[in-house]
């Protein structure tokens, strides 16, 4: 029993002492969590504000002032000034009064209000003259900055683009903002194109608020601004076709946007609205390429209606007048060997009027110069009434109608212009495009036509002459029929699959027509004539029904072997096509050939090449002023 109790007792005087230990140390653990919720409680009510620092330091307060740097900052600055911007700790607040003539030190005056003073430097900056700046010098988002040199203040301009919140763009697209501003270009018509994407929006929202209940007035707004829209367009399609109020027009259209778009839709809805108006533009951009394509050609194939009138107003003119006294008795030059004969195929009157002008104005000698016209029935007698009213010096123009002369050759002795193709080479990794100028089967009926002559020059009708051509009749042409330019973009090895199985050498350069120094003499000993109506013939036996193909073919292995390539100086091709001709190359060529779809004629013809064309067009004609050739 003793043992009993005193063991009772002994716990309980062990056992006071423990338990007063484990209640401080509780206590101990919740002081400790309350103070450290209490301390960021205290920071976050502001109550620190309260405080007092330390000597040596300005106060929060202070620190609040815009442009406020500590001092220990300041050194930071001064160690570290030469590497940082001078606007690096500068507020991003751009201030209207602020001038480049005074500059104000924010950094002094607010290290006066915190009692630290820095020495006073009496400092007077020179005056800038201000000067009116120019409209388009700079972009919109610019902003003046001052620089000290020297001493000095200079003003700079520096490119600053802001995005929609204000904020410079640079900060997030880096310095694609300011190349952007730099290279930025006037959008044509942008006000046709502003209107166009709002009635797009427009249109792709309309279904979805038209169906959202006690919304009669949005929709009643919509449809009336997309009505306005769509008939504004229909009227318009430049800016300058715009009506006076347009500009309040588009701001209602976006104000009623605005609107439905501060509505909850569903997403669906409105993307399947614009998928349907999507599909819409898609059908109606195909429709609209392959309208310009067919009105393209229609446009470079047709004779234009000012060329067509000319034609019918000097063919009217021909029967009204006695045009037998006009004519020269001048057929004994026609035939003459010993002059130089150019031969022209040709259903254009300004086009040939200009390779005669242009030719005689450049020849050092013009009486001995024959021209000889080759045209159709229907531009005949306005061709030959042009020719006799206008003179080009002392040269001499014949006219022939293809269609009245005696040949034996009757099947093709219809009028065909000089053949131009397209050629287009297309592999797995690239393709390209050659033009080419060839023959056509009248070429092969000038031995027969012109039978008293031995050589002859063929000018194509979009040729310009620029030099003197004297030189290519005493041109030694080492036996061969057919002086030329060749094109060595284009070999007949690569033609393979089209020639055929013909024995021809695959490394030998394609030829183009527009100049030629034709052998008449050479060509009728060795009847390349019959030996093209041949090769036509067994290409059309084969099941190519395409005439202008095997023509092609027939003229490439007609003179195989027979072409004299002519210097690149006399010869210029590409400039109804090419954009990118060499300027040198133009202006020391002999000949200017225009082929391709693009004449110089033609209103699509090449702008920059056009001028070296029209130079040589008789501006003063009556003819021409009737017809609004010349407006």
């Amino acid at each position: 029993m003793k043992g009993g109790g005193g063991g009772g007792s002994g716990a309980s005087a062990y056992g006071f002492p423990a338990k007063r230990r484990w209640k401080g140390l509780v206590i101990g653990v919740l002081g400790l969590v309350f103070l450290s919720m209490l301390v960021p409680l205290v920071f976050l009510l502001g109550l620190y504000n309260g405080f007092h620092t330390t000597a040596g330091y300005a106060s929060d307060s202070q620190s609040s002032k815009p442009g406020f740097q500590p001092s220990h900052v300041d050194d930071i600055i001064r160690k570290l000034g030469p590497t940082l911007p001078k606007d690096v700790f500068q507020p991003n607040v751009i201030e209207p009064k602020k001038e480049v003539e005074g500059f104000i030190d924010e950094s002094r005056e607010t290290k006066e209000s915190t009692g630290l003073q820095p020495p006073k430097v009496e400092e007077k900056p020179p005056k800038v003259e201000e000067k009116p700046p120019k409209v388009d010098a700079l972009p919109k988002h610019t902003h003046e900055n001052g620089t000290k040199v020297d001493g000095k203040v200079q003003a700079t301009h520096r490119m600053i683009a802001l995005d929609e919140s204000g904020k410079p763009c640079e900060w997030k697209f880096g310095s694609y903002c300011i190349w952007r501003e730099e290279n930025r270009e006037v959008i044509k018509d942008s006000m046709i194109k502003k209107l166009k994407d709002q009635l797009f929006v427009a249109r792709a929202y309309y279904p979805s608020i038209a169906k959202l209940p006690k919304q009669g007035k949005l929709t009643q707004e919509l449809k009336q601004n997309i009505q306005e829209l769509e008939r504004v367009l229909s009227e318009s399609t430049t800016d300058r076709d715009l009506p006076l109020q347009i500009e309040k027009k588009s701001l209602n259209m976006e104000a009623a946007i605005v609107k439905a778009k501060s509505f909850p839709l569903d997403c669906n809805n409105v993307d399947k609205k614009l998928r349907q108006i999507y599909d819409m533009t898609e059908d109606e951009a195909s429709f609209h390429m392959k309208q310009s394509a067919f009105l393209f050609q229609l446009a470079v194939q047709t004779m234009p209606k000012s060329l067509h009138c000319l034609s019918m107003q000097l063919t009217v003119e021909y029967f009204r007048t006695d045009s037998t006294n006009l004519e020269l008795s001048q057929a004994e030059k026609y035939a003459d060997p010993t002059l130089y004969h150019y031969i022209i195929f040709s259903k254009n009157i300004l086009a040939s009027s200009v390779v005669i002008n242009s030719t005689v104005s450049h020849a050092k000698e013009s009486g001995n110069q024959v021209f000889h016209v080759l045209t159709d029935g229907q531009n005949y007698f306005a061709m030959k009434l042009w020719f006799l009213r206008n003179s080009y010096k002392d040269a001499t123009v014949e006219v022939l109608n293809v269609d009245h002369l005696k040949l034996h050759d009757e099947e093709n002795a219809t009028f065909v212009l000089p053949q131009e193709f397209r050629i287009s080479f297309r592999t797995l990794t690239h393709s390209r495009t050659e033009y080419m100028s060839m023959f056509s089967h009248l070429h092969y009926l000038l031995p027969e036509i012109f039978k008293n002559l031995d050589k002859v020059v063929v000018l194509e009708d979009d040729v310009v002459v620029q030099r003197d051509l004297s030189a290519l009749w005493s041109l030694d042409m080492g036996g061969k029929v057919n002086g030329a330019a060749q094109s060595c973009h284009v070999r007949l090895g690569e033609l393979k699959s089209f020639l055929g199985e013909h024995s021809y050498n695959q490394d030998d350069c394609t030829w183009m027509s527009g100049l030629n120094v034709i052998d008449l003499a050479k060509w009728r000993e060795l009847d390349l004539s019959q030996i093209f109506r041949g090769l036509v013939s067994e290409k059309l036996s084969k099941q190519d029904k395409s005439t202008d193909a095997a023509a092609l073919r027939a003229s490439l292995l007609t003179f195989q072997g027979q072409v004299y390539a002519l210097d690149n100086s006399w010869s210029v091709y590409g400039l109804g096509h090419d954009y990118k001709v060499n300027v040198q190359d133009i202006e020391k060529a002999a000949t200017l050939h225009y082929n391709g779809y693009l004449k110089p004629w033609l209103e699509l013809g090449i702008p920059k090449y056009k001028a070296h064309w029209k130079k040589f067009l008789d501006r003063e004609d009556l003819f021409l002023s009737k017809c609004n050739i010349n407006p």
